[in-house]
């Protein structure tokens, strides 16, 4: 290549970075709800749609297939007919796809079959992706570690590859309930094969793996193709620190800095509020014992940066609905409440 065209290439190169970057500036935030953000209400899918184009959201992410009352052709269609005249786009997913997972379960065959069921859904809801999911942080303790269950879930995915190509369905594998750190997924997405695999992001996850949120989604928001999020608060204890998830803004995460960035480099993709508040989870650092899943951790910056989130946070109370007739009502009511405060307050500050 010559001077001439090396400095084309370099100016188009750069107009390309600086179109993309003022698109993302001038884009819509696209904002959605991840059905398990209210799970108390026991709703199927079609309830949900109506949830969601009641609060004039863009998506309904059916996030577990469970809530679809059967797989049948003439029903699927009927809720693709409701989200169009709805006005509201379709995201559908699945739980544990990893047969060596604590969370593994068969109950729509094994784990081939579980994400071939799910790719087809998608492909008949209008769907772009099909999400499934690892496992959990209890993963990490046994034997071979985490890196066993990524390669028994890069096996199924792979084994989905021609189907999902075929359908025209990307595969979004969720960082879960800390089973992932941000480098982990990004590496099981690298070796599946990111043209037609990426990551179902999520920041509230992301802090139960000792992540800064915004550093996961520095990492990840590349190969982000759907996502699952909601705010988180930490504080320091005697033995480390304590993380408990909250609504949108009401956290640590500055979520308006999140969402821009998001739209930079994930554009094109909602956020999708799965709210799951109201219980402390603590994260015992201090302890030799808390070490085991995440050997050598404690001595990386990305550690110490996670550190200095949690001491920025204060003790916040846990939710309990009072015991008696209205308790799932009153469950019901808070996970609504966490869910369109969320929801408002993005399209208030982004």
């Amino acid at each position: 290549m010559n001077r001439r065209h090396f400095l084309q290439s370099t100016a188009l190169s750069a107009a390309s970075l600086s179109t993309s970057r003022l698109q993302a500036a001038n884009a819509k935030l696209m904002v959605g709800i991840d059905h398990f953000a209210v799970r108390a209400t026991g709703w199927k899918a079609a309830q949900h749609i109506d949830y969601a184009a009641s609060l004039k959201l863009d998506t309904c992410f059916i996030s577990e297939l469970s809530v679809f009352e059967n797989f049948e052709d003439d029903y699927l269609q009927g809720l693709k007919d409701q989200a169009d005249k709805r006005g509201v786009k379709l995201y559908v997913g699945t739980g544990c796809v990893c047969p060596t997972s604590n969370t593994w379960k068969p109950t729509y065959g094994n784990p081939e079959e579980t994400l071939a069921l799910t790719i087809r859904a998608a492909k008949k809801l209008g769907s772009p992706v099909a999400r499934c999911y690892l496992g959990n942080q209890k993963d990490r303790n046994t034997d071979g570690g985490i890196q066993k269950h990524i390669e028994e879930t890069i096996r199924v995915i792979k084994a989905n590859r021609s189907l999902a190509e075929g359908e025209g369905i990307k595969i979004a594998i969720e960082n879960h309930a800390g089973d992932m750190q941000s480098h982990e997924l990004k590496s099981l997405i690298e070796e599946a094969g990111k043209s037609y695999v990426g990551a179902n992001i999520d920041p509230g996850n992301a802090v139960w793996a000792m992540e800064d949120p915004m550093a996961h989604l520095e990492l990840l928001g590349p190969y982000t193709i759907c996502s699952s999020v909601r705010d988180s608060m930490a504080w320091e204890d005697e033995n480390g620190a304590v993380v408990q998830w909250t609504a949108v803004g009401e956290g640590l995460v500055d979520f308006a800095a999140y969402a821009k960035r998001f739209m930079e480099l994930a554009p094109g993709i909602p956020l999708q509020v799965e709210t799951i508040s109201g219980f402390a989870k603590p994260m015992s650092w201090k302890q030799d014992e808390f070490w085991k899943p995440f050997p050598g951790y404690q001595d990386t910056e990305s550690f110490k940066r996670w550190v200095a989130f949690t001491q920025k946070g204060k003790a916040i109370p846990s939710f309990k609905a009072p015991d008696g007739a209205g308790k799932k009502d009153a469950e019901i009511a808070y996970q609504k409440g966490e869910l369109e405060r969320s929801t408002k307050w993005l399209r208030e500050h982004v």
